[in-house]
């Protein structure tokens, strides 16, 4: 018992003694617990845009419009007087409902004379999108009852009467990219593309700490002292094989029954700033830290909650401020966004164009902080007077 309980207090010291076990083991669950109960402290979904095409400008248009407004679950970001920007708008403002009035509609409700209010709902998140639909749905349902049960009071019939007979006008709710109302269609690109960045991550986490580590970066720097040549020779395999996982998801697509439209020319090119930015992150992180477990353990806990901070299925707008801040700086996030309104949307280069420059910043900085870091290492090196050899053209 002696033995057990001495062999017992040495693996606590040892455990406290490491300091990055002791992070990982006891910070990792109030990290993760601090930032998904942020994420989804709410509890539900409030406060979402939707765009009003008012074509008749009537005053029962702006009751109905005031309506959405004091509705809890959704707000009126914008109001235009036809349809014909209405996409660009819901992309730029993020709204998932646009609400179309058409002319005439006071006048042909006053008149008992077929309307329409028409619900274009963009369920390319079927999370946001529903909740929006039905906040709006409840909103012109709510001015149906009234308009209907006021008419039939003043015709006198009983009220118990007339709250069962109203439908003066009619709401048909129209939905759109109704592909990814399928799980399968929305979740999967989503959790390859993070598995991706992971996996990306993790590998070039070990590039130059394994050579730290292992006392051969004397011998790399012997054939080459070129900063940029050692990084661009360390990300460029990762970048050709991450081209072979791209052709993998697509075989994915296939084998599913996935078809994805997808506009080759912008996405391509944020596909190349989310590579090289996360490339330059594991470099990064592998020049700073040179062990190939603690590099290893710290991107792990970066990247495991990078799907959740996205707000690919969970809206960024419900989230707090610290929370979003947060997310903003993890190339999924900004990639997601890419890939979800040039894809699943259907959008314009415009609305993914903060998105891209997000990518292109991230990777000029880590490249920057990259190079000077290693630059220092390799300064350092030859001033310890190791025989470096001619570097090989």
């Amino acid at each position: 018992m002696r033995t057990f309980v001495s062999l017992l207090k040495r693996e606590f010291r040892l455990f406290f003694q490491n300091k990055v076990l002791l992070m990982l083991f006891v910070g990792a669950p109030i990290l993760y617990g601090v930032l998904i109960g942020a994420v989804y402290q709410k509890g539900k979904v409030t406060h979402l845009p939707i765009i009003v095409v008012d074509q008749d400008r009537s005053p029962l248009s702006k009751q109905l419009i005031t309506m959405f407004n004091e509705s809890e679950v959704i707000y009126v970001a914008a109001v235009l007087p036809d349809a014909f920007n209405a996409k660009q708008e819901a992309l730029k403002h993020e709204a998932t409902v646009v609400v179309q009035i058409p002319k005439n509609f006071d006048s042909d409700v006053n008149y008992n004379r077929s309307t329409e209010l028409t619900l274009f709902v963009n369920a390319a998140n079927t999370l946001t999108s529903n909740y929006a639909s039905m906040a709006a749905n409840v909103c012109a349902a709510t001015l149906k009852a009234g308009i209907q049960i006021k008419a039939q009071q003043k015709k006198g019939v009983p009220g118990y009467v007339a709250n069962q007979q109203y439908e003066p006008f009619k709401t048909t709710i129209i939905k759109q990219h109704i592909k990814s109302g399928n799980y399968l269609y929305f979740m999967l690109p989503g959790v390859l593309l993070t598995v991706l960045q992971q996996v990306m991550m993790l590998a070039l986490a070990l590039s130059f700490a394994s050579e730290f580590e292992k006392g051969t970066f004397v011998e790399l720097v012997s054939k080459s002292s070129n900063v940029l040549l050692l990084i661009l020779v360390k990300i460029a395999p990762f970048l050709i094989m991450s081209v072979g996982i791209y052709f993998l998801y697509y075989g994915f697509s296939l084998f599913y029954r996935m078809p994805l439209e997808i506009p080759i020319g912008p996405f391509l090119l944020g596909t190349v700033f989310f590579l090289l930015a996360v490339s330059f992150i594991g470099i990064l992180v592998s020049i700073i830290i040179p062990s190939q477990l603690k590099a290893t353990e710290i991107l792990m806990v970066i990247a495991t909650p990078s799907f959740i901070l996205s707000g690919f299925t969970w809206p960024l707008s419900q989230m707090p401020d610290w929370v979003v801040y947060i997310s903003k700086l993890i190339p999924l996030t900004h990639y997601l966004e890419i890939f979800r309104v040039l894809v699943i949307e259907q959008g314009a280069v415009a609305n993914v164009k903060s998105s891209i420059l997000a990518l292109a910043l991230t990777t000029v900085v880590c490249f920057i902080l990259s190079f000077v870091l290693l630059y220092l290492k390799v300064r350092k090196i030859k001033k310890e007077n190791v025989p470096v050899v001619k570097e090989i053209e």
